[in-house]
Order: C-alpha cells, then sequence, then structure tokens
C-alpha cells in the first residue's frame, strides 16, 4: 500500500504539534480560514488563522484539551482552540475563562490560583452548553490526545 497511516505515539512533540495543526488547519479551511503555523510561539500563538473575505486574524494557541493560563494569555486576545468529543472549540482566552468561572470551580482550583493554570480533559455538561457558539466544527480523522 502506498499510504499507511502514522501511528501518533511514535511521533514526537514537535511532530505531534504538528499533526494536529494540520487536523485544525482543515477544519479552519472550512470556515474560510488560511492557518499559518508561527515556529516560535509568537505572542502566545501556536498559528495564525486569517480569513479569505473579511479583514480579520485570529492569534491560536493550539492545546489537545481545555487550556487556561492566565500567566500566558490573559489579555492577550488569544484564541484557544481544542477537541472535545470530535469536535473543534475556539474561543478568545478572557472569554474563556469568564465561561469557566460561571460554570466550574476550576478557578478556586490551587492549579489556578498558585500556579495560574487549568487544564482538563472532561467537560460538564453546563459548560460545553455555554460552549455551543464556540464549536468550529468537526476534527476530521482521529481526535489526537496528547500529555501536557
Amino acid at each position: 500500500m502506498l499510504f499507511e497511516r502514522i501511528d501518533y505515539k511514535i511521533l514526537n512533540a514537535k511532530q505531534k504539534e504538528l499533526f494536529n495543526f494540520q487536523k485544525i488547519a482543515a477544519t479552519f479551511a472550512d470556515y474560510g480560514y488560511n492557518c499559518i503555523k508561527l515556529a516560535d510561539d509568537w505572542q502566545g500563538a501556536d498559528f495564525l488563522a486569517y480569513h479569505a473575505t473579511k479583514d480579520e486574524t485570529l492569534k491560536v494557541q493550539l492545546k489537545s484539551r481545555i487550556t487556561i493560563n492566565k500567566n500566558k494569555y490573559a489579555g492577550k486576545k488569544i484564541f484557544m482552540a481544542f477537541p472535545h468529543k470530535e469536535v473543534w472549540y475556539v474561543i478568545e482566552h478572557d472569554q474563556l475563562v469568564e465561561k469557566i468561572g460561571r460554570r466550574t470551580t476550576w478557578l478556586l482550583s490551587d492549579s489556578w490560583v498558585k500556579k495560574g493554570g487549568y487544564s482538563s480533559v472532561s467537560i460538564n455538561q453546563e459548560l460545553l452548553d455555554e460552549l455551543v457558539e464556540n464549536k468550529l466544527g468537526p476534527v476530521y480523522g482521529t481526535i489526537v490526545e496528547t500529555e501536557e
């Protein structure tokens, strides 16, 4: 066979990041965005997503699960992108923090209070309901969970 699916587990960290970038870039393309991978997390972003017909460019940080970090992303107009149950979610970081504050106790955790960050592989239904407007679209192919 000419093409064989790659085993994600054999990829190194940089290869995993590129793999996941290609997945979300395919979904962004459905909405008229072209994505440019950045080599150095410029201004906190892993990539830029610019629209084909609108004057709009998003700075996007790609995560394998819902993640917030006030030390890295607060006040920077960074969009957080993460998969959950075969769907990509994209939301501006500070808006995500507000929604998390309304629907979870994560902002009371030691992780958030002492270290400034929090991430989770699970999302309660109340938060999912609030994130419905932030669904970008389907994850093409296999969803890839990575350790952070």
